[in-house]
């Protein structure tokens, strides 16, 4: 089947669950995590909303709840950042994708003066540090570091945190209050899944092809940072359930039970975190962004994305947010001319963003 681009983009807003799908939508936390197999939450409060922008009826309370529930957890399963996962599948994941991240560990370690023997240590002081189902905050995790004679200093014990994690000894557990928190992957997940290789490649392919379609094998690779070969292989394991589509004369893999969906773009506005798989999941973003409006959404190409204002699937606008007590200000940058039927409609889905967080909203626009 050939596809242009814009009827390709229609599709990965359903794939994204950014629109409706023609399928069983998944309803809760946990359905939506292991819809994606990953999403992006190095930065907690963008993971946040996007679960909050795939569930409506959600709000950040509930999400919270639904963490607390262990319906999914965070570690760092690929290219060295912070995921939601599905909490069964995190140790197979960090078997799978998560331990290449490991050696590059050793230079890093190097530049920070630690020995290879005092991140060792730190696994094994953060094991027994917090065994018996206990749950220490990051703070916490540092003194215990340092009364073992483990220097944290500088970026030393970010490190060793993010090491004894990637090792698969620790995971990310929700935050209590603002502070991030740390549990034992093993008694956060008691019961993992074990797929040989090859199965947990062909999972994970059908995931991503399922919440990012369509797609291609080097978006793949450049997701969950295997190589090529790896990637390749993984979608040729993957199975029937998924369909070859040709956009713009290029080859890629789609959820077959797209391919009898409607795939003309709707005039649909979306309030969507900067660190959200719509373009997190992407190396190739130019379905969804201008390149022109690249350094407006990731400024100085440090990584650091903004908040995005989507319309018909491509971004028109970022958004910064203030919280107070009882409202959170919004400030709107157009980054496309907007129309009067715009701005209500951007200030309708921002609205959304506030009722997640149980606030009124005030949006501010340009002068």
């Amino acid at each position: 089947m050939r596809l242009t681009a814009r009827e390709a983009l229609a599709l990965r807003m359903i794939s994204l669950l950014l629109r409706p799908h023609p399928g069983t939508r998944p309803g809760t936390v946990a359905e939506v995590v292991e819809w994606f197999g990953a999403m992006q939450a190095q930065d907690l409060s963008s993971g946040l909303w996007s679960l909050g922008a795939r569930l409506p009826a959600r709000t950040l309370v509930d999400v919270h709840a639904a963490l607390e529930r262990r319906e999914a957890l965070r570690t760092w399963p690929m290219r060295g950042t912070v995921h939601l996962v599905p909490a069964r599948d995190a140790r197979w994941m960090l078997e799978l994708t998560g331990v290449r991240a490991l050696p590059s560990a050793a230079s890093r370690r190097a530049a920070l003066g630690l020995h290879p023997a005092d991140a060792d240590r730190a696994v094994e002081v953060l094991g027994g540090a917090l065994a018996g189902g206990g749950r220490l905050t990051r703070a916490q995790c540092l003194a215990e570091l340092d009364a073992a004679g483990i220097g944290t200093d500088g970026q030393r014990g970010y490190h060793l945190l993010w090491y004894a994690s990637v090792r698969g000894v620790t995971c990310l557990a929700p935050n209590v209050g603002t502070e991030q928190t740390f549990a034992l992957l093993d008694e956060w997940a008691p019961d993992p899944l074990r797929p040989e290789r090859d199965e947990a490649l062909a999972i994970l392919t059908r995931r991503y092809v399922r919440s990012h379609g369509p797609v291609t094998a080097r978006e793949f690779a450049g997701w969950t940072g295997l190589t090529l070969t790896d990637a390749r292989r993984g979608f040729a394991a993957a199975g029937d359930t998924l369909a070859t589509v040709q956009v713009d004369g290029e080859e890629m893999l789609v959820d077959g039970v797209l391919l009898d969906a409607p795939r003309m773009p709707v005039d649909d506005v979306l309030a969507l975190p900067g660190f959200d798989e719509y373009l997190l999941g992407y190396k190739d973003r130019s379905l969804m962004l201008d390149p022109a409006h690249r350094d407006a959404v990731i400024p100085g190409n440090n990584g650091i994305f903004q908040p995005t204002i989507v319309q018909g699937g491509r971004v028109v606008g970022t958004w910064r947010r203030t919280i107070g007590k009882s409202r959170v200000t919004i400030s709107v940058t157009p980054l496309t001319a907007l129309t009067a039927l715009d701005r209500p409609r951007t200030e309708q889905a921002l609205a959304r963003y506030a009722e997640f967080l149980g606030l009124q909203s005030r949006v501010d626009w340009p002068a």
